[in-house]
């Protein structure tokens, strides 16, 4: 088996969510119909919840060196979408 990270379009994120909040099904089964890694609409929930609360997404018991990386990638996007 491959250890490679499996990468989803962001459509594909959104359409998973909007899938989760538009069923009465859980997280688990949804993802265990579309293929996806345990854990990604959970995780994607969560994030989408800090975002529209305007606090921001910081994981807990995030290492140092991961919260550099994690801002850096988002410093970047941040650029992207500014030019």
């Amino acid at each position: 088996m491959s250890n490679k990270k499996r990468k989803y379009l962001e459509e594909f994120k959104a359409e998973a969510l909007q899938l989760l909040r538009s069923k009465n099904w859980s997280a688990k089964s949804i993802e265990e119909e579309l293929g996806t890694t345990k854990g990604l609409l959970s995780k994607r929930r969560r994030m989408d919840e800090y975002e529209k609360a305007g606090t921001g997404y910081e994981p807990v018991g995030e290492t140092q060196e991961a919260k550099i990386k994690r801002l850096e990638r988002e410093v970047s996007i941040l650029r992207q979408k500014r030019s």
